[in-house]
């Protein structure tokens, strides 16, 4: 009998890199939430901790230009990966200009603050964040971002996403529950009012992943373990025989 996954929790495998991919289809639901608003027609984005490319891949089908990077290198996974950058660190001019129109990422959970103060400080239009439930929540949280900076969506998932320490995993299950927060920092084409006092929009992503999900989205299945050839296990059959025919043939 399976046990029950614990509750707030991600499915956690041995590894020590505290890194957990998105499946592909949780970001095609936001890219689909924001192009119904008509938000991205044209724009650029930037994932500043892409990984092995699993939220950059289903960007791309959604924005003009898509930059990744990460503080690892990750290349020989995501070959598309634009530079190795520690987006927390490694940016050497704070006056230059923002680098994209939005930026979309899964920002590690300790140093998510850090993120959005630096994400909504580089991105020309709006910084989209995916992010445990609870992160609504916590004083800390709400004096340093949400006091400061309203989101103008709040989208949660109907459907569990299921995250897992250092891969995707199509079989995996879940009990926490996820959903993504967007600031809009400026309006391109007025399809928002942009009013920094006025509520969030809360929606619900209702259940996609059956119609969003891609059989490509996940890595192929690692081949069964090489057996032996025919020609051995043949040998290794024979040996024992002809040993207990010599062993007849000494011992009439």
């Amino acid at each position: 009998m399976d046990r029950p996954l614990p509750l707030n929790t991600r499915s956690t495998p041995a590894g020590d890199r505290d890194y957990f991919p998105t499946p592909p289809w949780a970001t095609r639901a936001l890219c689909e939430a924001l192009s119904g608003r008509g938000l991205l027609f044209g724009s650029t984005v930037w994932e500043p901790a892409c990984g092995e490319g699993y939220m950059s891949r289903p960007l791309g089908e959604y924005f003009r230009e898509v930059r990744s990077t990460d503080i690892e290198d990750c290349r020989d996974a995501f070959p598309d990966q634009d530079g190795v950058v520690d987006f927390l660190l490694d940016w050497p001019d704070p006056s230059a200009p923002p680098a994209s129109d939005w930026i979309v990422t899964n920002p590690p959970f300790n140093r998510a603050e850090e993120f959005f103060e630096l994400a909504y400080r580089r991105a020309r239009v709006g910084v989209a964040f995916f992010v445990k439930q609870q992160f609504l929540e916590g004083i800390g949280r709400y004096r340093s971002i949400f006091s400061r900076h309203w989101p103008r969506l709040i989208l949660q998932f109907a459907e569990r996403v299921p995250l897992v320490k250092g891969r995707v995993d199509p079989e995996a299950g879940t009990n926490q529950a996820y959903i993504w927060i967007v600031w809009i920092k400026r309006d391109r084409f007025g399809a928002l009012d942009l009013d920094p006092h006025a509520a969030p929009e809360f929606g619900w992503i209702g259940p996609c992943r059956k119609r969003l999900e891609r059989p490509d989205d996940y890595p192929a299945p690692a081949p069964p373990a090489p057996s032996a050839p025919t020609e051995l296990l043949a040998l290794m059959g024979e040996a024992p025989a002809a040993a207990a025919a010599s062993h007849e043939e000494s011992n009439p």
